[in-house]
């Protein structure tokens, strides 16, 4: 117990050292090696449904109690709902080869199906765990079998490298979590 308050106090200490100016840390997209084959040519990535604190710019932290800390210091560098549906977008375009963009839908013919995701969990914690947890739902057009899901993944990462580790694994975290939906969700 006294390892874990160390390691938040010495978080917390990070994101304040920061200063009065806010650092924002961008999420980078791990490369895509698997190629997944899906039953659609086309996908409607919706906007996703995040829990307020990982919607706000804030990069959370939470320990073993389940107490969230953050810093108005430490921020993501784009908006996360927005970030989290390009990254799902783009990871399934790269693994698929089909065409898939989120919403707004960009082409002039409708997608065959479109796929909304709602996040009951999207947290970094003090373990070195990043979780996400929640659903998908798969809206198919011209009357086809509509399909949903719960997902439940976490990627491990060191919580003492600070906010780089953790938008590294979150990256991580949506780039298997848009395999999963793909193989699960999308065939």
């Amino acid at each position: 117990m006294a390892a874990l308050r160390t390691l938040i106090l010495g978080f917390v200490l990070l994101l304040a050292a920061c200063g009065g100016s806010a650092e924002r840390f961008a999420v980078s997209t791990p490369s895509v090696v698997e190629e997944v084959r899906i039953g659609f040519a086309s996908v409607e990535v919706r906007d996703v449904s995040l829990p307020t604190y990982a919607a706000s710019d804030e990069i959370h932290l939470q320990s073993a109690d389940g107490r969230l800390t953050s810093s108005t210091d430490v921020l993501w560098a784009d908006d996360p709902e927005r970030a989290v549906a390009l990254e799902i977008s783009q990871n399934l375009a790269r693994m698929t080869k089909r065409r898939i963009a989120s919403e707004p839908w960009p082409f002039q013919s409708f997608p065959d199906a479109r796929l909304e995701l709602r996040f009951a969990e999207l947290v970094a914690t003090t373990a070195g765990q990043f979780r996400a947890s929640g659903q998908y739902f798969v809206a198919v057009e011209n009357g086809g079998r509509e399909r949903s899901g719960l997902f439940d993944l976490s990627v491990p990462f060191d919580p003492e490298a600070g906010p780089t580790a953790i938008a590294a694994a979150r990256g991580q975290l949506i780039l298997d979590l848009a395999a999963y939906v793909a193989r699960n969700g999308l065939r």
